[in-house]
């Protein structure tokens, strides 16, 4: 990813500096690619993962057992050379002694509670924590601080965390309320599935090589260069994108997901990465493709990538992120038969308010997909249905 001049653009800064900031950002970019290279077909995973270690928030790795989740985060994690890294695999037994560090015993026998830390969490940089859902009453408050405001709290005890970025992993979303609060703290949420078929070969070849511990030349990265770059961060300009990124806020909430005070004011954090990551210090359009990843639910996934590629696709910023410019090619087949399903659904009547609002996303989300349809005969067919359906939502107004 080629750095742009911006560096130029920050005022009162030492050449030396602006340099160095570049260099950091490119030693970044190459961290990355090796990375992506290493896990066929994982662009979108290591991509998302670089966005909020730039803005160090948290990430969430949603899939099934054998997609890597964890070897990718440990992959990233050794190029962080010399940065500490905690990883812990929870159960509902997890004591806190297992996260945080036993206690002191030389402090216990003089009447003071202290934590002896040493490798554990509290000193970590890179800290993944698999089967996150896994927490139990007994580690989640302290859990929650550390994850919210990168602090450690036990007793009298408190301590900033050096941490450059959370990440939790589990194969399930939480289903009990008393968890809701931990997903809360993951900001990104990334889906991680198996492979295409076309990219299985690779990802064999790519195994085996990794299997084999076969060298290859690992790019290195400091952590004080990581965080040099997250206060760089905080001064990305976002005032292009206020007015499109406060209505498509509202437009989120409208359409029934749930985005607090506290994660908007966060996600600005993801905006801000994606342009300096690209090399620029402001925000563009295309930067807002990081908002396809804050769902809840399976079911939001659809929604919000309609909702945010039609926001996203008048930008044609040369310089945009990647990611913002990924639009798979549909499956006719799935798109008409999820077009079906809405039919259905609306000719069922007695829908709620917000009911009607999600078929109408899911509508204009499935009419986007549309236009990527390559066979001009199933593109027009499916068009007529779903203009069909959109007569009728009209009539009902």
């Amino acid at each position: 990813m080629k750095i742009s001049k911006f560096f130029k653009a920050l005022k009162g800064r030492h050449h030396k500096n602006i340099q160095t900031m570049t260099h950091n950002i490119e030693k970044l970019n190459k961290v990355l690619a090796f990375v992506k290279d290493t896990f066929v077909g994982k662009n979108n995973v290591v991509d998302l993962l670089g966005i909020c270690l730039l803005a160090r928030e948290n990430a969430f790795l949603y899939g099934p057992p054998g997609t890597a989740k964890s070897a990718i985060v440990r992959t990233l994690a050794k190029t962080v050379t010399d940065g500490k890294n905690f990883e812990y695999l929870l159960t509902r037994f997890t004591e806190p002694n297992e996260i945080f560090g036993p206690f002191d015993i030389r402090k216990l026998k003089e009447g003071e509670l202290f934590t002896n830390t040493d490798g554990m969490m509290p000193e970590a940089s890179m800290v993944f924590l698999d089967e996150i859902f896994n927490a139990n009453s007994a580690i989640l408050n302290s859990l929650l601080m550390a994850l919210n405001e990168k602090i450690f709290k036990r007793g009298k005890e408190t301590k900033n965390l050096p941490a450059l970025m959370f990440v939790g992993a589990s194969n399930i979303l939480p289903e009990d309320e008393t968890l809701n609060a931990l997903f809360d703290r993951f900001l990104i949420r990334i889906n991680v599935d198996y492979v295409s078929p076309d990219l299985l070969q690779q990802v064999l070849l790519a195994g085996r090589k990794l299997e084999n511990n076969i060298e290859t030349e690992t790019p290195e990265i400091l952590a004080h260069e990581i965080k040099e770059l997250q206060q760089l961060c905080k001064t990305i300009d976002l005032k292009p994108i206020y007015e499109v990124y406060l209505n498509t806020i509202i437009n989120l909430r409208n359409t029934g997901i749930a985005i607090s005070d506290r994660r908007a004011v966060k996600m600005q954090n993801l905006i801000a990465a994606s342009a300096l990551i690209c090399g620029r210090n402001e925000a563009i359009l295309s930067d807002l493709w990081v908002l396809k990843h804050i769902w809840d639910t399976e079911e939001q996934i659809e929604i919000l990538e309609g909702i945010i590629n039609r926001t996203i696709e008048k930008d044609d910023d040369p310089k945009s992120h990647p990611q913002a410019l990924q639009n798979k090619a549909p499956n006719p087949e799935e798109v008409m038969k999820d077009v079906k399903i809405l039919v259905d659904k609306w000719n069922l009547g007695n829908l709620s308010f917000e009911e009607q609002n999600v078929i109408k996303d899911k509508l204009r989300y499935l009419q986007t997909r549309c236009d990527w349809i390559r066979n001009p005969e199933q593109k027009q067919y499916i068009q007529q249905e779903i203009e069909s359906l959109w007569q009728k939502i009209l009539q009902a107004v």
